[in-house]
């Protein structure tokens, strides 16, 4: 028997057993397995009876990035940035205004041959609260077995193949399959989301705040479970935290997101270590430290985010930088590679030599 040499060989010659399609790699391993392009979501605002203007909520706002096959895409930010959306974007949960989605090399339904309900197939979803996620009259393994039941398969497959995921995911499916979500932990209803998540053998997962809800020993666990599983199936994830530490552990890439926007992107290490934006140099220092002589004793922010109804005008961080410039009001600052790096992205004035801000290209503190 000949092994895959690769991740990508292996994801190739991969079959769902929830439809028996083959999950091909149509591109390979240089191609990216989700492309966003332009993607926009604005939320109507409800006025006052005399209030004929019209507003919006500019949830995401013009948001482009790539997932490259077999990593982790980490997306951060404060509350309200849009992260959530995007994720709930790009799975179809809701609509978008505009955008465009490619999935390995293929758009999906109106830019493309790719159907909601295949693509769907490869894309699965974990929430944070484990226990709204789950339907309280169904036992553990008829809520994995429930998916791949809708979509065609036998009931005594679905079911064997729904014990061998909670077995997978640390639960002894004779002990905790015929439990309801009321008769678990926190941790324990999040291994039984991931196993049902992997019921349809996605290639794509996204993680929207998944152990935002646990303590920390039973977030290493599952941590630990996500690293193993990304390994093993050759998963590729698209995990959304507020917790910086956990997205340095777990991901391959970073993603800033402020007020709608993408500041900045790029591989963990030159995100964490050599950040190139105001506000991604600000969520950073906030992290805690165990160094006493790497404590923040001064907050680098102040104030709260602009409303997002009506975001200002050139760089939306403009009013909280401590860098802010009169340029950066009238213009709004392309995200751009940073020092020639064409992986590492940031959308400030103070990284282009040419736009003109008094500070450009020179050494600053957050």
């Amino acid at each position: 028997m000949n092994t895959p040499n690769t991740p990508a060989q292996a994801a190739a010659e991969h079959t769902t057993p929830a439809h028996g399609a083959p999950l091909t790699d149509r591109g390979g391993p240089a191609q990216p397995l989700l492309l966003v392009k332009d993607l926009k979501k604005y939320f109507p605002v409800r006025g006052g009876p005399l209030d004929r203007q019209k507003r919006f909520v500019h949830a995401v706002d013009g948001v482009s990035f790539a997932v490259p096959k077999g990593q982790t895409l980490g997306i951060v930010g404060e509350s309200g940035c849009g992260k959530s959306t995007t994720a709930r974007l790009v799975a179809r949960l809701m609509e978008p205004d505009a955008g465009e989605l490619i999935f390995d090399g293929e758009g999906v339904e109106e830019y493309g041959g790719l159907q909601l309900k295949e693509f769907r197939r490869s894309l699965q979803m974990v929430f944070q609260d484990s226990f709204a996620s789950l339907n309280p009259r169904l036992t553990m393994q008829e809520a994995i077995a429930y998916g791949p039941r809708v979509h065609g398969v036998p009931a005594a497959q679905a079911l064997a193949q729904a014990r061998a995921l909670l077995a997978r995911v640390g639960l002894e499916p004779s002990q905790f399959g015929s439990r309801y979500p009321h008769e678990l932990s926190g941790g324990q209803r999040q291994r039984v989301n991931i196993a049902r998540a992997l019921a349809f053998d996605p290639r794509l997962v996204i993680l929207d705040e998944s152990v935002a809800a646990l303590d920390k020993s039973v977030q290493a666990q599952v941590l630990n479970l996500l690293q193993e599983l990304k390994a093993e199936r050759q998963l590729t994830y698209l995990f959304i935290s507020h917790d910086l530490h956990v997205v340095h552990y777990l991901a391959d890439q970073v993603m800033v997101m402020y007020l709608g926007q993408v500041v900045e992107s790029g591989p963990v290490e030159k995100i964490y270590n050599g950040s190139a934006h105001p506000y991604t140099r600000a969520l950073l220092s906030a992290v805690p430290s165990m160094d006493p002589a790497q404590r923040t004793e001064v907050s680098p922010l102040a104030g709260d985010p602009p409303n997002p109804i009506n975001p200002p005008s050139g760089c939306r961080f403009r009013d909280r930088c401590p860098h802010a410039h009169a340029l950066c009001a009238e213009k709004t600052p392309a995200l751009q590679a940073v020092g020639g790096d064409i992986h590492h992205l940031a959308a400030c004035h103070l990284n282009d030599l040419t736009s003109g801000h008094p500070l450009a290209g020179k050494e600053l503190n957050p």
